[in-house]
């Protein structure tokens, strides 16, 4: 059997399956849930525990499964598989690169972390001030709009005494925006702040400094260049001259 143990205001859904699991499980329980839950979020975060007592999946199981991976394909933000089952958290980690969302695996005892790991940010936004009015952005992994919203009053606490300044953005190892709430933070806090930039350097590799180019063109009015992503040093240098 299938059931939903608790679904945050965050979009973190739990499951749990015991049992043997069957195609009717799917149909009434999980499939309703999953796509009431999508109703409301960009995405959801997936807690799927596997066990204690688990049986096995029924053949109608397994094709109702895929076909929920099909429909919901791009739904699922991060999925924690939490199971006692050594062949089914093997099964994971071999087929999970091919998922569209990150997947890890974690043991029964270690629920507590797999909720963490769902939780947490898989992205970072480092802020560094590297010379007179001269300040790097260094924007890491996946963003969300938890990492926007912790780092917005910092950001806005300097650009306020910097007035005028440089920047440096650092998209060496971006990975983009975890839904369209963080992209759209994003976009709001480059205009509140889209006539301080005096020059600006972007470093990243091809992709990502189309994009920056792109925005860049939208909001600032700059002096803009950009590096490719073994230019680091040439970038900072630029920027600080």
């Amino acid at each position: 059997m299938i059931e939903i143990t608790e679904t945050t205001p965050e979009g973190i859904m739990e499951i749990r399956a015991t049992g043997r699991v069957t195609e009717q499980d799917y149909e009434s329980v999980l499939i309703p849930a999953v796509e009431k839950a999508l109703a409301g979020e960009d995405k959801v975060r997936l807690l799927y525990q596997v066990g204690p007592g688990f049986e096995g999946y029924s053949a109608g199981a397994m094709w109702a499964d895929a076909r929920l991976g099909m429909r919901h394909w791009s739904g699922f933000d991060r999925v924690a598989v939490v199971t006692d089952s050594e062949m089914l958290a093997g099964s994971v980690k071999l087929f999970g690169f091919a998922m569209p969302c990150p997947v890890k695996t974690f043991d029964l005892e270690e629920v507590d972390e797999a909720r963490r790991w769902l939780r947490e940010s898989l992205g970072a936004f480092h802020m560094e001030e590297i010379g007179e009015d001269a300040l790097m952005i260094r924007l890491l992994g996946k963003l969300d709009s938890k990492v926007y919203e912790e780092k917005t009053a910092d950001l806005d606490a300097w650009t306020a005494k910097a007035g005028r300044f440089r920047l440096l953005l650092d998209l060496r190892e971006f990975d983009g925006w975890q839904g369209m709430s963080a992209l759209g933070q994003h976009l709001s806090l480059v205009k509140s702040h889209h006539k301080q930039p005096s020059r600006v350097a972007v470093v990243g590799d091809a992709a990502w400094m189309r994009m920056a180019e792109g925005l860049m063109s939208q909001f600032l009015d700059a002096k803009t260049k950009y590096f490719d992503e073994d230019d680091f040093e040439a970038g900072k240098a630029w920027l600080l001259s």
